[in-house]
């Protein structure tokens, strides 16, 4: 039993892009598969599959590397945790790294990247960051 589900998801990732594995799988919910789809969107992994093969559905996840078969995921974090939530208004959103990494962000419009976020002008939640 996790307590926080969204912190294993993003540690399975990290640790299998470490280990240079080709794919990972993840405990289905539908919040992970959003995550994982918002991931697919913003090219830092190939694609992801649901399988049913066993009693419990699970989340296939085939990780992304370079020609010279270095992860594309170099960090990925959380930031909002159970113990302590990080809100942040569309003010503060501001991008990092030069926009090249993307928070994950729960509005109420749903998960969405910052990017998107700032363009809708909404704030929320920030779930994790990655680049």
């Amino acid at each position: 039993m996790h307590s926080d589900p969204i912190a294993d998801l993003l540690t399975r990732i990290r640790n299998g892009a470490r280990g240079r594995q080709d794919a990972v799988s993840i405990p289905h919910s539908k919040i992970k598969v959003e995550i994982v789809k918002i991931l697919e969107a913003e090219g830092f992994i190939t694609s992801h599959e649901i399988t049913t093969e066993t009693k419990f559905p699970t989340i296939k996840v085939a990780l992304r590397y370079d020609t010279k078969r270095r992860p594309l995921i170099t960090h990925i974090a959380r930031v909002s945790k159970p113990g302590l939530r990080v809100y942040k208004p569309v003010t503060d959103l501001k991008p990092i790294r030069n926009g090249l990494a993307t928070r994950i962000v729960s509005t109420s419009a749903g998960l969405m990247t910052d990017r998107e976020a700032r363009r809708r002008k909404m704030g929320g939640e920030v779930i994790c960051e990655v680049y």
